[in-house]
């Protein structure tokens, strides 16, 4: 038999039941409730629970008391803070308002509370939470059953909106059966100590029968995430359709316009009406919960608040808007050349040319310098590429491969991480821990950047000279694993994992910044704009643009999965997100098997209205190996172009609101109970509704939001507040819808590359009556 009420220990615990030497405490009604320093603290007691089926409190063993702390901030949150973990009887976890993760923006101020009898009331007389210390009415008139234990009755309203409570949820079927605690831990016993240690800790909201939930991260999941639990730990993707992910991010939205932030990187469980259907559970590996509520009239209200905490994203160079052309990979400065003259020669307008993982002197080994036979003269080959206005982005990794040059230098400095020793003071055997899916290198360890020394190694020794020549973009691949069984300077490598990420891509990013100003190549401002090409993702690293969705499958299944994913990270704070386009791997040989043309095609079309499209995968990508469909691919990449002006203006709203430039439709229309459970349609920017065809077919339904609606490219007008069933879409189209009215910044001319182009000479089209649709106004 299960130990104690089996359902919920499954999700307290990491393992598939909590251990004989284990135990839950479950928080019990305040004891005292103070007004502290602006903050209100209640004091809770937490009662521990016998090891049996059925809950009950083992009243043979003391109660232990822990302050839950309250403080309310404009513009409309109020966070919750307590922790269990005790170190020298002392809180070893306190609350913090700036580290990596929170970075707050001057308009989040704190709110002094005061406390009025069971109401907490912020200065500008806003009630923002209240705590029920009245008795539950009962009309008693049976014992076969005991009473309920006590528990604390907690309601907050962020933005002081009464209509929608959060309340924690003591969740249960009878009072020995519980499903969710309103606040709870485990503690286990060390037998050579003979002390316990507190492991873990849980929280719990109460949610309606109809709630939807969407976050948290790059989900390839169905829009409504209700009814599902995630495991909050990075991890590589393997793909986009299936539960691994490789960006958590520690936040949802519900549709009931709250959103709430869990402030932790460490490895983290989020129940969303799925072990119990009547609320929201969160389980933190460690004895420490800060959760952020963040109240809002709109999706976007919520996810600006959200941004406001962990800040907002950077404004990304305009040539990262053009195209990208990459595979993996090119081999020479001779084969890069030959692609890049190509592109001009046939007029197809690129921006950017990526070198994978064969710029180094052996596939894949990389060491952060060119190939000396293969790229005899790095600096002049990106000049000359520079000089017709190609920029070239490098890819890497944040691991030392055994072999590297820089081995015994990062091993010495301890830049990288270090083995583990074992009884006896060896050290673990590491061989093998750390390769990558696809190449088979050994790599020694990760580059350590909670060690400020190996952060400076790595900006300034390993990516600084390669951005003095002139490379524009650092691709930041992988960064969801790291060694496990390794020491690291700063952190454990379980608090580490998720949060790796997040001080990675920060590294990356302010390399990029601080050298641009040097660049061999055209030096820059020193603020001009900069980004990184990033895979992994943590809470805050929407500062750092841009991120793209991983190893998707050359398919259907696969270009589904990726705009799953995007809309789900939009929806999680990230302004900017792509995609490879047509899909990184081929089916069913990963390397060798020939993408489908259509596909090919439709994902360009896909790839037009993101915002950033970048052509990659396992085999040739360049348009002229898909001879059957490259002529329309070429008019789709001309678009793109003339779609720019558009584009860098929603982009830079997107830098200073809570808007994504990719955004789930129900962020314009949260009301509409349609389309929180659309995933296969999106807005791009404000005005564009986009409909990607993803079977070969060329058929799908549409779903048109309530008003009239304008076909861009056609002209064609159709009433909204319905679906269109079966509509047949020409292999030359993608169903594109506009409002009429809309104004829409184009650019008039067919261009190379963005150096080409004059943003003054932009022009704006009107939605009018007279509109016959953006083809026939470009012939």
């Amino acid at each position: 038999m299960k130990p104690t009420n089996y359902h919920l220990f499954d999700f307290m615990d990491f393992n598939p039941s909590m251990q004989r030497d284990e135990a839950l405490w479950k928080a019990y009604a305040p004891t005292k409730i103070t007004e502290r320093d602006g903050d209100i603290v209640v004091t809770l007691p937490y009662q521990q629970q016998k090891h049996q089926e059925n809950m009950a409190p083992d009243e043979t063993v003391p109660q232990q008391c822990f302050d839950l702390v309250i403080r309310a901030y404009e513009p409309g949150i109020v966070r919750l803070f307590t922790t269990m973990s005790v170190d020298g009887g002392l809180p070893a976890d306190t609350m913090q308002e700036s580290d990596d993760m929170l970075q707050m923006a001057p308009e989040v101020k704190r709110l002094p509370l005061r406390l009025l009898g069971g109401d907490f009331t912020a200065t500008n007389g806003t009630t923002v939470g209240r705590i029920n210390l009245s008795p539950t009415p009962l009309d008693h008139w049976s014992d076969l059953l005991p009473p309920p234990q006590p528990a604390p009755r907690i309601t907050l309203y962020p933005d002081g909106d009464p209509s929608k409570p959060i309340t924690l949820s003591d969740d249960h079927f009878s009072p020995p059966r519980y499903d969710a605690l309103p606040l709870g831990f485990v503690s286990s016993h060390c037998n050579e100590t003979a002390t316990n240690k507190t492991e873990r800790a849980t929280i719990s909201f109460k949610c309606e029968p109809d709630e939807c939930f969407v976050g948290p991260g790059e989900r390839f999941r169905k829009m409504d995430l209700s009814g599902q639990t995630f495991y909050m730990k990075n991890q590589d993707g393997q793909g986009v359709n299936n539960r691994r992910c490789y960006k958590n991010i520690p936040f949802y939205l519900s549709s009931r316009m709250y959103g709430a932030f869990f402030h932790t990187s460490d490895y983290c469980k989020l129940s969303l009406a799925d072990q119990s259907t009547r609320s929201v559970q969160f389980l933190n590996d460690r004895a420490t919960i800060d959760v952020f509520l963040i109240g809002g009239k709109s999706p976007e209200d919520i996810l600006r608040g959200y941004r406001m905490l962990t800040g907002f994203p950077q404004m990304p160079p305009l040539w990262s808007f053009g195209i990208w052309m990459s595979r993996m990979t090119y081999f020479s400065a001779d084969e890069v050349e030959d692609i890049c003259n190509r592109l001009r020669e046939e007029h197809y307008p690129c921006d950017v040319i990526h070198l994978d993982t064969g710029w180094f002197r052996t596939d894949w080994l990389c060491e952060w310098k060119f190939n000396p036979e293969r790229f005899p003269d790095p600096e002049a080959f990106i000049h000359r590429l520079a000089s017709q206005g190609f920029k070239v982005s490098l890819w890497q990794l944040p691991y030392v491969a055994q072999g590297a040059e820089q081995l015994e230098e990062a091993k010495r400095n301890k830049y990288i991480s270090q083995p583990a020793t074992v009884v006896g003071g060896s050290a673990a055997d590491t061989s093998g821990k750390g390769e990558s899916n696809f190449s088979a290198l050994d790599y020694a360890g990760t580059i350590d950047f909670t060690n400020p020394d190996a952060t400076n190694w790595y900006k300034n020794k390993l990516l600084k000279p390669l951005l003095y020549m002139g490379v524009k973009c650092i691709k930041t691949d992988f960064g969801e694993n790291i060694h496990m069984d390794h020491q690291y300077f700063g952190s454990t490598p379980e608090r580490l994992n998720n949060l790796y990420a997040l001080l990675y891509q920060r590294a990356a990013y302010e390399a990029t910044k601080e050298a641009q100003a040097r660049s061999v190549v055209g030096g820059l401002p020193a603020d001009t704009p900069a980004c990184i090409w990033a895979r992994a993702a943590w809470a805050g690293c929407q500062r750092y643009p841009l991120h793209w969705g991983g190893d998707s499958e050359s398919s259907w299944a696969g270009m589904a999965g990726s705009l799953k994913g995007g809309l789900h990270f939009g929806l999680s704070g990230f302004a900017f997100w792509s995609h490879d386009v047509p899909g990184f791997h081929s089916t069913p040989d990963f390397m060798n098997s020939p993408v489908d043309p259509i596909v090919y095609l439709r994902w360009t079309q896909f790839g037009v209205f993101s915002s950033h499209i970048r052509y990659h995968g396992t085999s040739k990508r360049e348009p002229w190996h898909y001879p059957t469909v490259a002529p329309i691919v070429k008019q789709w990449w001309k678009l793109r172009y003339h779609l720019l002006p558009y584009i860098v203006e929603q982009s830079e709203q997107a830098c200073r609101t809570g808007w994504p430039v990719v955004r789930a439709l129900l962020m314009h229309h949260p009301h509409d109970r349609q389309v929180w459970h659309i995933d296969d349609e999106y807005y791009f920017g404000s005005d564009f509704l986009v409909c990607p065809v993803m079977n070969s077919e060329g058929r799908r339904d549409i779903y048109l939001p309530e008003g009239e609606w304008v076909n861009f490219f056609t002209g064609e007008r159709l009433e909204g507040g319905r679906w269109c069933y079966g509509v047949e879409v020409p292999l030359d189209q993608m169903p594109v819808f506009v409002r009429p009215g809309t104004r829409i910044k184009i650019y008039p001319s067919d261009v190379d590359s963005t150096d080409d182009m004059d943003f003054s000479l932009a022009i704006t089209i009107e939605i009018t009556k007279e509109y016959k649709g953006f083809t026939e106004m470009m012939k």
